[in-house]
Formats: C-alpha cells, structure tokens, sequence
C-alpha cells in the first residue's frame, strides 16, 4: 500500500480521498488554490500545500505546479479525484515519468477511450452494440450529410474529445444538421482543443444507464451493477440510483456483461463506468467509458458495501483484485442528489457566496459527503455541485420517503445563495419518477411544464 498520496483536486473528492487513505493507513496530502485556502477539508489533510491562484489554468490544471508540489512533499501516488486532471492521458504519464504512480488506469488507455470515435471501434471489436453512425471522425459538410442521410434523421454530433455535453448538438433535417456540424467543430476546439466530432443516430428519450466495473492488475475484471442517471438537464446528471427500475436480471448480467467485456477489450485498470443508453424496446447501445471515479460512485457503494476509492489505492499499488463477479450482490436501493449551488429558476445560474447557516441531514439511511461547513464561501471560479445527498432503503419506495425526510432538512443558507434541494423534492413528488417511469428528456419536460 502506499505510504503517502497527493490528491490532485479539490471539494467534495478531495475530501473523499483523505478518508479513505485514512481507512487504508496512508497519509494524505491535498494541493489547493487562494481560493480553497480556508476550505475545512485543507485543515484535514496531514499536509496542504497552495499551487496557485483562484484560476483552474493556473492551479488545478497546472501539471508543472502540481507535480513539484508532489515532489516537495515526497508522495508515492497521485489520486487525480474527477474533472480537472482526471482523465488526461498526459498528466498520467508525467506522472509515469517522475516515478510517482497514478491511480487510475494506463495514460494509454485514457487516450483511448477519451476518444469516443476511437472507444467505439474497441466497442465493436468486443462484439458491444454501438449507436449507428460515422466510423471515425466527419471532416466534411458533404460527409456529414451522407452519413445522416444513410442512418436516418434525428442525428446527434458530438465531440471525440467531449464531456459535460459540450461539442454536442441534436439535428433533425439538412439545414439544421449543417448549423449543428460547425456549431460542435466550434464548442469542441474550444473546449477541448479538439475539432474532431462524429455523427451518430440519435435515439429518442433512452434511459441513460452506466455499469461500475473493477479492473485488477491481473486482468480480473468484474462490474458491481448499474446506476440509472436519466435525471439530466443538458448531458448534466442530477439525480442518479441503483439498482434500475428498468432493468431486470436478465437484462443486468447481458448489459453488465457487455461493459465487462468492452474493458476487457480496452485493456482497462482500477476503477471505471461503462455507459450505455437504453432504448424502450430493451436494446443498449454503448455511449463512452469514463476512465476515473465518478461522482456517482457512493451510490454504488451504498448497495454493494465495496468501498471503491480504497479499491482504487490497492489496485494502483498493485495488489489484485480478490473480489470475483459472483461475490457482487447488490442489496436495497441508493439514490443520490447532486446539492449544487445553482437556481433552477433563473436557469440553473450559479449562486456563490457566503455560508450563514449550514443544516446537514441525518438519521437512518443518509449519507452526506460535502466539503462544505458554515461560515465558509462558496467559490465562484469552480463547479457548482456542493454536497451529495445519498439515501438507502430497503426497496425504492423506502429509499425515495427517506430522500424526501433529508431533503427537508437541509439548509444552504447566506445572501444570494440557491440550491438545488428544493427541485428534487418537487421531482420526488412526481408520478413518473415514482413509478421508475422516467428517461433522459423527463426533466427538461418537467420544467418546461
């Protein structure tokens, strides 16, 4: 195990990490910026050390910055959380290069699959169902229009390079596919520094589901089930649970299968999240794997007993993976609500700003992980998700009466500051998702209703 572990990130993760290195007797070590120096998750780690200003450019994205701060305070590994550095194949291999190990899988096959076009052909040759479309990347108006025309309206365009829902748009004729096409080269370069975009066949109100796989240096590989994150706005995960309320045993062990078999294929290390959209007929088709932990991970978590992060540390240091895909049994359900510090009623703008008052929920069947604490500022130059609430029952109904009791009890108070709790109660109050009847465009339905 390791002795010492930089943890290149910030909130919510960063704190997450300190804890299980705690767990696993390792010490911690967090980077922060002018702008986190007060965060009380600094204050918890055995050392602290500021890499730069407020700006992500020039602190949590400065690779130089970051690996002296490694360097100085004589760390083994780097645990990269998610967002940031997380999944940059080159970050991985500077850390490579400096005789620090990454933890997370091979900078290899970060590239890999951070190229979708790319992670697609790995997804074919592992016999995994894709999404028709282009094979690779669409340089050219006269191309995008004869692959939209071969696969049939609606399209989607997305970014080879993309995440977040940025690079992406929806066309449903010519004229809009061509406005679409530039406008995603466009989004793509500059977010990512990377025009490259590809066309697929968009299918219409899936259910958007992942599967957690764990992969072990000696190639055991194993998934731990699925989470269903059709609650989005925008290609933004609000709400996420586990197990699904579409997916039957059959369906779990085929589709947990095909994740299984695509990280196989891939070459995959440490922990990762296949991702597939479910169509109504039952059929799958595989979206991306995301090379890091996800937010989301608690969830799975919760309903598995297996601690992830901890697992994330043994497998980077080399230990094998022991647990086998017979010893998964998922058991009672998980949800999990993204607390962000945004206003739903002013488009989901960010609301930054000082903390009064601070009410954290409690009780049988909660789990708060927030690096938040009162008296505390909220940073305007980072991601606005707070806190993760996280609920357990018995079976769903149990769990979404318990979300509805700590929802109600928690307080995010200070001038001009909005969360996100008040419009999950609203969603938990609605028939559809009560029913489990919900897909990825329920919420931009609910609230334009």
């Amino acid at each position: 195990m390791f002795r010492r572990v930089l943890i290149a990130n910030r909130g919510e993760v960063a704190l997450r990490v300190i804890r299980a290195c705690r767990d696993m007797g390792a010490e911690a070590v967090v980077v922060y910026s002018e702008a986190d120096k007060d965060m009380p998750y600094v204050e918890l780690a055995d050392e602290a050390i500021c890499i730069g200003p407020a700006s992500s450019a020039d602190s949590y994205l400065d690779i130089p910055r970051i690996i002296a701060a490694a360097e100085i305070t004589d760390v083994d590994a780097i645990h990269p959380g998610y967002g940031f550095l997380a999944e940059n194949s080159h970050f991985a291999e500077v850390c490579e290069a400096c005789n620090i190990a990454f933890i997370g899988p091979p900078p290899s096959v970060i590239a890999d699959c951070g190229n979708k076009a790319r992670a697609k052909d790995v997804a074919r040759s592992a016999k995994v169902p894709v999404v028709p479309g282009s094979d690779g990347a669409v340089e050219t108006d006269e191309d995008a229009v004869a692959i939209a025309r071969k696969i049939g309206y609606p399209v989607i365009i997305k970014a080879a390079s993309g995440g977040g829902g940025r690079g992406m748009r929806v066309a449903s004729n010519e004229v809009s596919l061509l406005n679409s096409f530039h406008q995603a080269r466009s989004e793509a370069q500059a977010a990512f520094n990377d025009a490259t975009v590809y066309i697929e066949k968009y299918v219409e109100d899936p259910r958007h589901i992942e599967f957690q796989i764990l992969a072990g240096p000696d190639g055991n590989t194993i998934h731990l089930g699925e989470r269903d994150c059709s609650i989005q706005r925008r290609h933004q995960k609000l709400i996420e649970e586990s197990p699904s309320p579409a997916l039957d045993p059959k369906l779990r062990n085929k589709m947990g299968a095909a994740a299984v078999a695509f990280a196989k294929a891939a070459g995959y290390r440490n922990a990762g999240t296949v991702e597939f959209l479910l169509d109504k007929d039952g059929s799958f088709y595989f979206i991306e794997l995301n090379a890091r932990i996800q937010v989301e991970h608690c969830v799975t978590e919760m309903v598995t007993g297996i601690d992830l992060v901890a697992w994330q540390l043994r497998i980077a240091s080399g230990e094998p993976l022991t647990i086998r895909q017979k010893d998964v049994k998922l058991k009672g359900h998980a949800i999990e609500f993204r607390i962000n510090a945004e206003n739903p009623d002013r488009g989901f703008a960010p609301t930054p700003g000082f903390i009064q008052k601070l009410v954290l929920p409690g009780g049988r069947g909660v789990r708060m992980d927030t690096y938040l604490a009162g008296g505390c500022t909220i940073p305007r130059y980072y991601d606005s998700m707070v806190a993760k609430l996280l609920v357990y029952g018995d079976d769903r109904s149990e769990a979404i009466q318990i979300g509805n009791r700590a929802l109600s009890e928690i307080r995010v108070e200070g001038p001009g500051l909005h969360t996100t709790t008040p419009l999950h109660r609203r969603i938990l109050a609605q028939a559809e998702f009560v029913n489990g009847d919900v897909d990825t465009g329920f919420l931009e339905r609910f609230l334009e209703e």
